[in-house]
């Protein structure tokens, strides 16, 4: 297949005719999705399931997902590649993202139709993304979670040429893209700060699937009888979390409430070194769990005294608000969290839970208070502040119906079908005439008959008893002869056409 012949491919609506109607396609680029357990997978699930629930057909160019990970996915239809992982399964580093952008270039020039691209970060993949999006005449759209340059750049040892590049390469995806969608006010204020206001920056919030996590249901077992409680941390774990504050805490917890356990369900970059911190300290109490599925982490919420949050003061993350607070309240469990900024305002301001400053004697404070059951919230309190606040149900919703309202009327095929179904609705052609034929250099085969000169005969419009059709007085010359018209195949207009030929 030639370069020429690639590109007439990729050109959407060049088919031959109008052809028949057909719902939207979206297409999703993500190197996370479900079943594989992680913020990221549970929001573009539930933004493929918006899409599909407004009409539109989705397919997620994805990865496969590690060895050992159950069920599969609920929305769209995933087309999977293998790539590189780190050695707890993670799609992590310069090698892995490339593994998965540089197949992802030729796989979204060889989607047969598309009407709509979704992308989410690494900015690498923004960049692959925003090329293919040019190449096949489609807007895209950019899912902006965080602000990856941010981190990059609070991460100690990264090359100046490298953070530059980073902050180069997702400032410009974000420029070109149709939308950006936002899930915090925090994320878009920072957007605000580096690109300025656009009007395709769009926050459309952040939450948790209620269906999955929900007090209802049954328990993990892990504290039958009330003598083991235990907090989870069920979330990454890297520089930016500083996890690392609960072991300092925990270990003067212990002291008070020596029963008391932390399960850590998590992965990143700074699971070893948590890891390594609790065998050197000989810290009883803490475990450190395998990956599970979300329906796992939901039932040891439920018997959780308190999930665990934390965002490291300093590192330009203040803003995040960790889908893993969201979780726990979607089961009706409070958070502990540690660290000042947004997702500290909500807790407190909520009453989900005890916020704290970055500080293990103040986390530390707040851990007791959660075993002690001091000041903890109702159950229902939490549940039903999560379903009002944070559903990723209504959030996808909401990005899915700003992303098919961007087709607007650039989505010829859907102004078609409206076409088409209006005409279907009347049992007429309304005020749609059937086109004239072309041949030769766009000239027109005439089907009219030709009117006469204008010095020899003034046009006088009459309003036709049924509207629209512009009437014309007798002429005294024999009008010139018609050509006969050539009949269509099931044209819906035909007879009305012939009807209004005999009248003239």
């Amino acid at each position: 297949m030639g370069v020429a012949s690639l590109l007439s491919r990729l050109r959407p609506g060049r088919g031959r005719g109008a052809g028949p109607v057909r719902r939207p396609r979206v297409v999703i680029a993500t190197r996370l999705y479900t079943p594989e357990a992680s913020a990221a997978a549970f929001r573009l699930e539930a933004l493929a399931r918006a899409f599909e629930e407004q009409g539109a057909e989705v397919k997620v160019l994805t990865t496969t997902p590690p060895p050992g990970t159950t069920g599969a996915a609920r929305a769209g239809r995933p087309s999977r590649w293998p790539v590189l992982r780190d050695a707890q399964g993670q799609v992590r580093g310069y090698f892995s993202y490339l593994s998965f952008d540089i197949p992802l270039a030729l796989r979204l020039l060889l989607v047969r139709e598309i009407d709509a691209l979704v992308i989410e970060p690494p900015p690498t993949t923004g960049l692959v993304g925003m090329v293919a999006a040019a190449l096949r005449r489609v807007p895209y759209t950019f899912y902006a979670a965080d602000v990856w340059s941010d981190a990059t750049d609070s991460v100690d040892g990264v090359p100046p040429l490298v953070r530059r590049a980073v902050r180069l390469a997702e400032t410009t995806v974000w420029k070109r893209a149709s939308r950006v969608l936002t899930i915090s006010p925090g994320v878009q204020h920072r957007l605000e700060e580096l690109i300025g206001e656009r009007d395709s920056l769009i926050m459309i919030g952040n939450g948790i699937d209620t269906d999955t996590f929900a007090p209802d249901g049954p328990d993990s077992g892990e504290d039958p009888v009330g003598t083991s409680p235990y907090f989870v941390y069920a979330g990454t774990v890297s520089e930016w979390q500083g996890a690392e504050v609960f072991l300092d805490a925990f270990a003067q917890v212990r002291t008070t409430h020596p029963a008391a356990r932390i399960l850590f369900f998590s992965e990143g970059s700074g699971r070893d070194a948590l890891e390594q911190t609790v065998r050197e300290r000989g810290l009883h109490g803490v475990e450190f769990r395998g990956k599970i599925p979300p329906a796992e982490v939901a039932r040891h919420l439920r018997g959780a005294v308190a999930g665990l949050s934390s965002i490291t003061p300093g590192q330009g993350y203040e803003f995040a608000l960790p889908t893993k607070i969201y979780a726990a309240t979607a089961c009706g469990t409070p958070v502990v969290h540690a660290g000042e900024g947004a997702a500290f305002d909500r807790i407190r301001d909520n009453h989900l839970g005890w916020a704290s400053d970055y500080d293990a004697d103040q986390v530390a404070a707040a851990m007791r208070a959660a075993l002690e059951g001091r000041d903890r919230p109702e159950r229902a309190h939490l549940r039903r502040w999560t379903l009002e606040n944070a559903s990723l149900a209504g959030c996808a919703a909401k990005g899915a119906a700003e992303v098919l309202a961007g087709l607007g009327s650039d989505d010829q095929s859907q102004s078609r079908h409206a076409l088409h179904r209006q005409g279907e609705r009347e049992g007429d052609c309304g005020d749609e005439r059937p086109q004239p034929r072309h041949r030769g250099r766009g000239r027109p085969v005439e089907h009219r008959q030709q009117l006469p000169r204008r010095d020899e005969h003034r046009e006088v419009h009459q309003e036709h008893p049924e509207g629209r059709v512009p009437q014309l007085p007798q002429h005294p010359l024999r009008p010139f002869p018609h050509p006969p018209r050539r009949r269509e195949r099931d044209d819906p207009c035909e007879e009305q056409y012939r009807a209004d030929e005999h009248e003239r």
